[in-house]
Protein backbone atom coordinates (compact mmCIF):
# COMPACT_ATOMS: atom_id res chain seq x y z
CA UNK A 1 0.00 0.00 0.00
CA UNK A 2 1.12 3.51 -0.65
CA UNK A 3 1.95 5.77 2.28
CA UNK A 4 -1.02 8.03 1.55
CA UNK A 5 -3.39 5.12 2.14
CA UNK A 6 -1.52 3.87 5.23
CA UNK A 7 -1.68 7.31 6.81
CA UNK A 8 -5.49 7.27 6.61
CA UNK A 9 -5.88 3.88 8.26
CA UNK A 10 -5.74 3.11 11.93
CA UNK A 11 -4.30 -0.41 11.83
CA UNK A 12 -5.04 -1.13 15.51
CA UNK A 13 -8.69 -0.10 15.19
CA UNK A 14 -9.07 -2.04 11.94
CA UNK A 15 -7.54 -5.17 13.48
CA UNK A 16 -9.77 -4.87 16.58
CA UNK A 17 -12.95 -4.52 14.51
CA UNK A 18 -11.94 -7.45 12.32
CA UNK A 19 -11.27 -9.59 15.41
CA UNK A 20 -14.78 -8.75 16.73
CA UNK A 21 -16.33 -9.92 13.44
CA UNK A 22 -14.23 -13.08 13.39
CA UNK A 23 -15.32 -13.86 16.94
CA UNK A 24 -18.91 -13.90 15.67
CA UNK A 25 -18.10 -16.33 12.85
CA UNK A 26 -14.93 -17.96 11.54
CA UNK A 27 -16.28 -17.30 8.02
CA UNK A 28 -15.42 -13.62 8.49
CA UNK A 29 -11.76 -14.62 8.49
CA UNK A 30 -11.96 -16.24 5.05
CA UNK A 31 -11.43 -13.93 2.06
CA UNK A 32 -12.82 -16.54 -0.34
CA UNK A 33 -16.07 -16.83 1.58
CA UNK A 34 -16.46 -13.05 1.78
CA UNK A 35 -15.73 -12.59 -1.93
CA UNK A 36 -18.24 -15.29 -2.87
CA UNK A 37 -20.85 -13.80 -0.55
CA UNK A 38 -20.32 -10.28 -1.94
CA UNK A 39 -20.68 -11.72 -5.45
CA UNK A 40 -24.02 -13.27 -4.45
CA UNK A 41 -25.19 -10.01 -2.91
CA UNK A 42 -24.16 -7.96 -5.92
CA UNK A 43 -25.87 -10.45 -8.25
CA UNK A 44 -29.09 -9.98 -6.30
CA UNK A 45 -28.82 -6.18 -6.40
CA UNK A 46 -27.99 -6.27 -10.11
CA UNK A 47 -31.06 -8.44 -10.78
CA UNK A 48 -33.30 -6.12 -8.74
CA UNK A 49 -32.10 -2.99 -10.49
CA UNK A 50 -32.03 -4.41 -14.02
CA UNK A 51 -34.93 -6.90 -14.01
CA UNK A 52 -36.81 -5.09 -16.78
CA UNK A 53 -33.92 -5.68 -19.20
CA UNK A 54 -33.50 -9.46 -18.73
CA UNK A 55 -29.69 -9.22 -18.93
CA UNK A 56 -27.24 -11.01 -16.63
CA UNK A 57 -24.07 -9.39 -15.26
CA UNK A 58 -21.97 -11.55 -17.61
CA UNK A 59 -24.05 -10.51 -20.62
CA UNK A 60 -23.76 -6.87 -19.57
CA UNK A 61 -19.97 -7.22 -19.28
CA UNK A 62 -19.81 -8.64 -22.79
CA UNK A 63 -22.07 -5.91 -24.20
CA UNK A 64 -20.16 -3.07 -22.56
CA UNK A 65 -16.82 -4.53 -23.64
CA UNK A 66 -18.08 -4.67 -27.23
CA UNK A 67 -19.30 -1.10 -26.85
CA UNK A 68 -15.79 -0.04 -25.87
CA UNK A 69 -13.74 -2.18 -28.27
CA UNK A 70 -15.98 -2.45 -31.32
CA UNK A 71 -15.90 -5.59 -33.44
CA UNK A 72 -13.63 -8.32 -32.08
CA UNK A 73 -13.42 -12.08 -32.24
CA UNK A 74 -15.09 -14.18 -29.55
CA UNK A 75 -11.76 -15.48 -28.20
CA UNK A 76 -10.45 -11.96 -27.67
CA UNK A 77 -13.78 -11.00 -26.09
CA UNK A 78 -13.41 -13.87 -23.63
CA UNK A 79 -9.95 -12.64 -22.61
CA UNK A 80 -11.14 -9.03 -22.31
CA UNK A 81 -13.84 -10.09 -19.83
CA UNK A 82 -11.93 -12.92 -18.13
CA UNK A 83 -14.37 -15.67 -19.11
CA UNK A 84 -13.85 -19.12 -20.55
CA UNK A 85 -14.18 -19.19 -24.32
CA UNK A 86 -16.90 -21.84 -24.05
CA UNK A 87 -18.98 -19.53 -21.81
CA UNK A 88 -18.72 -16.70 -24.31
CA UNK A 89 -19.58 -19.14 -27.13
CA UNK A 90 -22.79 -20.03 -25.23
CA UNK A 91 -23.81 -16.46 -24.40
CA UNK A 92 -23.18 -14.76 -27.75
CA UNK A 93 -25.85 -16.75 -29.65
CA UNK A 94 -28.45 -15.71 -27.05
CA UNK A 95 -27.45 -12.05 -27.41
CA UNK A 96 -27.53 -12.45 -31.19
CA UNK A 97 -31.01 -14.02 -31.06
CA UNK A 98 -32.21 -10.93 -29.19
CA UNK A 99 -30.67 -8.65 -31.80
CA UNK A 100 -28.14 -7.19 -29.37
CA UNK A 101 -25.03 -8.26 -31.26
CA UNK A 102 -24.11 -9.01 -34.85
CA UNK A 103 -21.68 -11.76 -35.68
CA UNK A 104 -19.93 -13.03 -38.75
CA UNK A 105 -16.98 -15.21 -39.71
CA UNK A 106 -13.63 -13.44 -39.90
CA UNK A 107 -12.44 -13.01 -43.48
CA UNK A 108 -8.84 -14.00 -42.67
CA UNK A 109 -9.86 -17.10 -40.67
CA UNK A 110 -13.34 -18.58 -41.14
CA UNK A 111 -13.01 -20.45 -37.84
CA UNK A 112 -13.09 -17.15 -35.93
CA UNK A 113 -16.41 -15.47 -35.22
CA UNK A 114 -16.37 -11.67 -35.09
CA UNK A 115 -18.88 -10.03 -32.78
CA UNK A 116 -20.10 -6.45 -32.81
CA UNK A 117 -22.67 -4.59 -30.74
CA UNK A 118 -25.78 -3.86 -32.80
CA UNK A 119 -27.64 -0.56 -32.74
CA UNK A 120 -30.29 -2.25 -30.57
CA UNK A 121 -27.49 -3.44 -28.26
CA UNK A 122 -26.03 0.05 -28.02
CA UNK A 123 -29.42 1.46 -27.09
CA UNK A 124 -29.95 -1.23 -24.46
CA UNK A 125 -26.53 -0.59 -22.87
CA UNK A 126 -27.33 3.13 -22.68
CA UNK A 127 -30.77 2.50 -21.15
CA UNK A 128 -29.33 0.03 -18.63
CA UNK A 129 -26.47 2.26 -17.46
CA UNK A 130 -28.38 4.08 -14.67
CA UNK A 131 -29.82 0.83 -13.28
CA UNK A 132 -26.44 -0.89 -13.38
CA UNK A 133 -24.83 2.08 -11.64
CA UNK A 134 -27.48 1.86 -8.91
CA UNK A 135 -26.60 -1.82 -8.39
CA UNK A 136 -22.90 -0.99 -8.12
CA UNK A 137 -23.62 1.91 -5.77
CA UNK A 138 -25.88 -0.23 -3.57
CA UNK A 139 -23.21 -2.93 -3.36
CA UNK A 140 -20.80 -0.60 -1.55
CA UNK A 141 -23.19 2.06 -0.16
CA UNK A 142 -22.52 1.06 3.45
CA UNK A 143 -18.93 2.26 3.17
CA UNK A 144 -17.85 5.87 3.40
CA UNK A 145 -16.67 7.49 0.17
CA UNK A 146 -13.03 7.06 1.25
CA UNK A 147 -13.66 3.41 2.17
CA UNK A 148 -15.33 2.79 -1.21
CA UNK A 149 -12.28 4.13 -3.03
CA UNK A 150 -9.97 2.07 -0.84
CA UNK A 151 -12.10 -1.07 -1.27
CA UNK A 152 -12.10 -0.66 -5.05
CA UNK A 153 -8.35 -0.01 -5.11
CA UNK A 154 -7.67 -3.08 -2.98
CA UNK A 155 -9.80 -5.27 -5.26
CA UNK A 156 -8.01 -3.94 -8.36
CA UNK A 157 -4.64 -4.65 -6.74
CA UNK A 158 -5.67 -8.18 -5.80
CA UNK A 159 -6.98 -8.91 -9.30
CA UNK A 160 -3.79 -7.57 -10.83
CA UNK A 161 -1.53 -9.43 -8.39
CA UNK A 162 -3.35 -12.75 -8.75
CA UNK A 163 -4.38 -12.57 -12.40
CA UNK A 164 -1.89 -15.22 -13.52
CA UNK A 165 -3.21 -17.69 -10.92
CA UNK A 166 -6.42 -18.20 -12.89
CA UNK A 167 -6.95 -20.71 -15.68
CA UNK A 168 -9.07 -18.13 -17.51
CA UNK A 169 -6.94 -15.36 -18.99
CA UNK A 170 -7.89 -11.74 -18.39
CA UNK A 171 -6.10 -9.01 -20.28
CA UNK A 172 -5.21 -6.32 -17.80
CA UNK A 173 -5.44 -2.86 -19.33
CA UNK A 174 -2.11 -1.03 -19.67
Amino acid sequence: MSNTINEKLDPAATRAELKRWQARSPLFGRPGFLIRRMHQIHGCLFAEETSEFNITPVQYSLLTTLETLGEIDQNTLAIEVGLERSSVAEVIPRLHARGLVNRRPAEHDKRLRLVKLSLHGKRLVARMAPAVQRAHDRTIEHLSVAERDLFMLMMVRLVEANNEQNVVPFRLPD
